[in-house]
């Protein structure tokens, strides 16, 4: 939980505000009447949700001298003026407060600062030389003063700060109940990063934060049912139903890598045999690749590698994880029905290597309809991973503001 208090209030004192910042933060400049239409409001409501933002500086009317959405991320959609006179544009002033995000893997954090519109001002790396808790965070706080040092230049202030980390997160809590890549059990790491870096601070799961940022300013934005997969170290899913991110009662939904594909298949880190990751998961992929061809296969690049020289066996390894993957993803179609499911993760530098079985095995698991579902690649680095942990903390400055509730 949260522990030290909000420098920046967001001044949005009912939910239809942050309805209405968060369509124009997403498909912006729009106009008062087409922010209403896309968020289901009359033009009296949007009006009211616009006032307190205009006066705080948040929106701003007329259109982008930067030009693009409100993401940054594409060309700005038509207005549709009101018949007589021209329509002004409401635009999100990405100059009017910034954020820090952090994406935590087992050897290293990647961090980035941000305006408000989650463009990168700033991006940092730095090595994670030991991953317990305690050193960990004092890293992730060393990490985050050498950028809020470079946001006072700019002179707006720092609103947030996201963390990404693998496995069972519990943003509501803010507490990482299992991290298997950082061996953590049950860390009150908001608590602590606030109380550490000084800053609000948001902890999620490392691929639901991306798929916030997909949903607010990537290949989801527009959507209202899509899931973003990752593979990699792991395979992992988030999911947007409804427009909502999914994050289960207990803080743990689309766990793609837990399904079992091959009841006879390898044994998994979770006690079960032949999940999606311990088929396709890097480590897995490793440990098949040595078995199958004899050789000491240090890393997933060297797997890949042996693969392309077509070293006899090396491919069906691929084979099999394509084969995983897309009965994973046929499983999550077949269950939501999404219009979109987006891959991505370092594993997609392997993608040649089992698109093909991926897409065999999708189609042919997939039922009815679900097959239709539009599958995209879209490679990230972990730059990307941590401005998902950016957009976590900008979507809790927005909607879990304090003042919520008063009107």
């Amino acid at each position: 939980m949260r522990s030290t208090p909000r420098a920046e209030t967001f001044p949005a004192q009912t939910p239809a505000a942050a309805q209405v910042f968060t369509t124009v933060l997403s498909h912006g400049p729009l106009t008062r009447l087409e922010a209403g239409r896309r968020a289901g409001l009359s033009p009296a409501a949007v009006t009211k949700a616009v006032r307190p933002l205009l006066a705080a500086g948040y929106l701003v009317e007329g259109g982008d001298p930067a030009g693009g959405t409100g993401s940054g991320e594409g060309p700005v959609e038509e207005a549709r003026p009101a018949l007589g006179r021209p329509a002004g544009l409401v635009r999100v002033n990405g100059e009017r407060a910034l954020f820090i995000g952090v994406k935590a893997t087992g050897d290293e954090l990647i961090a980035v600062l941000t305006d408000l519109r989650c463009r990168v001002r700033l991006a940092r790396r730095t090595p994670l030389p030991d991953r317990a808790a305690a050193p960990a965070l004092a890293s992730i706080a060393d990490l985050v003063h050498e950028l809020l040092a470079h946001a006072v230049e700019s002179g707006a202030p720092v609103a947030g700060l996201g963390i990404a980390v693998s496995g069972d997160v519990d943003r509501a809590e803010g507490a990482v109940r299992y991290s298997p890549f950082l061996d953590w059990r049950d860390v009150p790491l908001a608590g602590l990063a606030a109380t550490a870096c000084g800053l609000p601070a948001t902890v999620d799961n490392d691929v639901r934060a991306l798929t916030v940022a997909e949903q607010w300013f990537g290949a989801g934005a527009g959507l209202s049912d899509f899931a973003v997969v990752t593979v990699g170290a792991g395979i992992g899913c988030g999911l947007v139903v409804h427009g909502r991110v999914v994050a289960g009662a207990h803080g743990v939904a689309g766990e793609i890598g837990h399904l079992v594909v091959d009841p006879a298949g390898p044994p998994c880190h979770c006690g079960n045999r032949g999940c999606v990751e311990a088929i396709a998961g890097d480590a897995a992929i490793v440990a098949r690749m040595r078995e199958v061809t004899g050789h000491q296969v240090p890393d997933s690049d060297a797997a890949v590698a042996l693969a392309r020289q077509g070293l006899p066996g090396a491919r069906e390894v691929y084979a099999r994880a394509g084969e995983a993957i897309g009965r994973g993803l046929a499983t999550v179609a077949n269950l939501l029905g999404p219009q979109r499911v987006i891959i991505s993760g370092e594993g997609l530098a392997a993608y040649d290597l089992f698109a093909e079985q991926i897409r065999e095995a999708f189609t042919t698991a997939a039922f009815g309809s679900a097959a239709r579902c539009d599958v995209q690649t879209r490679p990230l680095p972990f730059e990307e991973w941590a401005r998902g942990a950016a957009a976590a903390a900008i979507q809790t400055f927005i909607t879990e503001n304090p003042a919520r509730g008063k009107g």
